[in-house]
C-alpha cells in the first residue's frame, strides 16, 4: 500500500441498494457509512488500497424527475464525505440508472472538482451523454458480468483517486471521451506515418494515433403526401402485450417482437392487455393500456378522416436493454412486414 487509503463515496441506485426494483423507482435520496450493496465486492477488489467511505442511493425515477433537488442533496452529501474519488454503479445498459450515474458525475466533476468513474456498458445511451464529464468504464450488458466488472473498476478507481486523472484510455481501459492532448515524442510525423505504412504493408495492423468515431447516419424518410389515403401502424417498445403473455416476449433484452390484433377494437381494454416492460412500473398502463398504445386517439382520427385507416394489428417488443445490433435486426424484420402490409406510415411509442 502506497501511502493513505483513497476514500471512496459509491452511487447506486434503488435496486442495489436493496430498497425494491420499479416499484420503488421513486424512493428517497438515503446513505449510509461504508460499503452497499455492490460497494462490499468492490471493497474485497481494493484490499487495504482505498475504502468506501459513504454508499449513497436514489430512486431512478425520482433523480430524473427532480434533478436539480436531488443532486443538491448529493452534493451535500459528497461535500461532507471528502472523497479522493466518486465511483458510479456500474449501471450496465440501464437506462435511467446510466442517466442518473452521468448526472452524478458532471455534478462531482465539473462542479465539486472532484474525480469520478463510472460503470457503463458502452451503449448505454448515457455514455454519449456525460463522456466528457467524467471516466467511464466499460462494463457488461447485464449485472451477470458484475463480477469481471468490479476488478477492473476498483484498480482505476483506486489509481483515479491518488493521481485525480488517468492516462489514454487505449492504455488505461476506460471508454475514449473525445479529448486529444499533445505530447512531446522522439519522432516527428513524417517518421511515423511511414513507419506505420511499413507495417501496414507487412500484414500487421498498427493503431492510429487518431482514431475517428464513426456516426451512422439514419436519413429521416420522406413525409406522407397523401395522408388522407395513408394506412398507419402501431408500434411499441413498451411491452404491452395481451393479458398471459402468450408469446412469452421478454422483459427485457428482445430477442424476438410480437403482434397481435386490434382489429374492431375502439380501445385497448384494461385487464385483457398488461404491460410487461422490465423498465418502467406499469401500474398506470395497466390501468389504460392505450397510455402506450394510443388506439383509442387513432381511432377518433380514423373516424374524422385524417387518414385512410389503421392497420388491424400492433406490433410489440420492450425496448430495455436491447443492444444496437438486435435493435437493427428486429427493426428491419417489423419494417419489412409493414411494408408487405402496404402500410405507409407508422408510429413507434416508448415509454
Amino acid at each position: 500500500m502506497a501511502g493513505k487509503k483513497v476514500r471512496i463515496v459509491h452511487y447506486i441506485n434503488q435496486f442495489f441498494a436493496g430498497i425494491g426494483g420499479e416499484e420503488k423507482g421513486s424512493s428517497p435520496l438515503e446513505h449510509c457509512e461504508g460499503a452497499k450493496g455492490p460497494g462490499v465486492g468492490l471493497m474485497q477488489q481494493v484490499g487495504d488500497e482505498a475504502e468506501i467511505v459513504r454508499t449513497i442511493w436514489c430512486g431512478d425515477n425520482l433523480v430524473n424527475q427532480e434533478p436539480d433537488r436531488i443532486l443538491a442533496g448529493i452534493a451535500d452529501l459528497v461535500r461532507e464525505a471528502k472523497p479522493d474519488v466518486v465511483v458510479a454503479g456500474p449501471a450496465f445498459n440501464a437506462g435511467r440508472y446510466g442517466l442518473a450515474c452521468g448526472m452524478v458525475g458532471r455534478l462531482c466533476s465539473q462542479t465539486l472538482k472532484v474525480p469520478v468513474l463510472i460503470g457503463l456498458f458502452p451503449e448505454n445511451p448515457a455514455v454519449e451523454i456525460y463522456r466528457k464529464d467524467a471516466y467511464i468504464w466499460p462494463c457488461a450488458e447485464t449485472a451477470v458480468g458484475m463480477r469481471k466488472d468490479l476488478p477492473g473498476i476498483a484498480k482505476t478507481a483506486v489509481k483515479l483517486g491518488r493521481a485525480g486523472t488517468l492516462g489514454p484510455a487505449i492504455e488505461e481501459g476506460y471508454l475514449p471521451r473525445g479529448f486529444r492532448s499533445n505530447e512531446y515524442v522522439e519522432k516527428n510525423a513524417a517518421q511515423r506515418a511511414v513507419e506505420m505504412l511499413m507495417r501496414r504493408l507487412a500484414g500487421q495492423n498498427p493503431p492510429t494515433e487518431i482514431p475517428l468515431r464513426g456516426f451512422e447516419m439514419v436519413p429521416p424518410a420522406a413525409p406522407v403526401s397523401d395522408l388522407k389515403g395513408a394506412t398507419i401502424a402501431i408500434v411499441t417498445g413498451g411491452g404491452m402485450v395481451p393479458k398471459g403473455n402468450p408469446d412469452k416476449l421478454k422483459q427485457a433484452f428482445a430477442d424476438a417482437f410480437g403482434s397481435y390484433s386490434i382489429a374492431g377494437l375502439p380501445e385497448l381494454p384494461a385487464g385483457d392487455f398488461k404491460g410487461i416492460h422490465g423498465g418502467y412500473d406499469s401500474t398506470w398502463v395497466d390501468e389504460d393500456p392505450d397510455r402506450v398504445v394510443p388506439l383509442d386517439a387513432l381511432r377518433a382520427f380514423e373516424r374524422e378522416g385524417r387518414f385512410k385507416a389503421l392497420l388491424d394489428e400492433y406490433y410489440v417488443l420492450c425496448g430495455i436493454g436491447t443492444n444496437v445490433a438486435m435493435s437493427k435486426k428486429l427493426g428491419a424484420q417489423i419494417a419489412e412486414q409493414l411494408k408487405r402490409k402496404e402500410v405507409s406510415a407508422a408510429i413507434y411509442t416508448s415509454t
